[in-house]
């Protein structure tokens, strides 16, 4: 390839967005040298890694925005601790046909079974396949939207909550909230119902919400919504956290 065709093409790549082309250009050229690839097998390789690096981009950007706690996935979870959680129920939602549906996933159980890692690894795997993503914690949300409602700026804030296409709304249950509170919870999961998919993780179970809501008719009306196209898992197993800890008090016992 000579020089002069060489610029002209990085020119081309670089306007047309396409910057690894242009830093790549040679070694683009060597592997179809080396290769000895048709014209079109060249443009297929060209564009296949274009894409790969603008997708791989593009999921960054959304881990970035969608502030995730951490990036676990969901081999990084060990199904064999929680052996009454039945993997393939994970591995049905890791498809994200709920997500696809505008549907709602809950994972119920106490502290420590490892909820949030779900919740993470399958906002990963969402944001990976294109899905715009926000998390939050119920005490965090309830937070930021009394403070806009007091500013005059409910509306706008409510679209933090909106806008992505999976809201991960964590540790409902652990703090009971007050009616007007529990009215902007309301707000946010009504407004999304049928247009956005919620992964929420809670230790109450369904029927113990009138006591986190504090209000019965309110947590009547959120449930009259949230679970009617939600995907629910139970997960009633020992302690991720309290395994942990025992196994280090155990290692300094040992060592003392």
């Amino acid at each position: 390839m000579s020089e002069l065709v060489s610029t002209r093409i990085r020119t081309t790549a670089a306007k047309l967005g396409l910057p690894h082309l242009a830093e790549s250009l040679n070694q683009y050229d060597g592997r179809a040298d080396e290769a000895k690839m048709g014209y079109l097998d060249f443009l297929d390789l060209v564009l296949a890694e274009e894409l790969a690096i603008r997708d791989d981009r593009r999921f960054r950007q959304g881990l970035r925005l969608s502030k995730l706690p951490h990036h676990k996935t969901l081999d990084e979870y060990d199904f064999a601790f929680q052996s009454e959680l039945d993997p393939r129920k994970i591995k049905d939602l890791a498809t994200l046909a709920f997500v696809e549906a505008k549907a709602n996933a809950a994972l119920l159980g106490p502290p420590g079974v490892g909820k949030t890692h779900i919740a993470v690894a399958l906002s990963v795997a969402a944001c990976r396949a294109g899905f715009s993503v926000y998390f939050t914690t119920l005490d965090d949300m309830v937070r930021q939207l009394k403070v806009a409602e007091a500013a005059g700026r409910l509306n706008s804030k409510l679209r933090t909550y909106l806008r992505p296409g999976v809201l991960v709304v964590d540790e409902v249950g652990y703090q009971p909230l007050e009616r007007a509170e529990a009215n902007l919870v309301f707000q946010v999961i009504s407004k999304r119902y049928e247009k956005g998919s919620i992964i929420l993780t809670s230790n109450k179970t369904f029927s113990e919400w009138g006591q986190v809501f504090g209000d019965e008719v309110l947590a009547t009306a959120i449930l009259d919504r949230l679970p009617h196209h939600c995907d629910v898992v139970s997960i009633n197993g020992p302690s991720y956290r309290l395994k942990n800890r025992l196994a280090a008090i155990e290692r300094d016992t040992n060592v003392a």
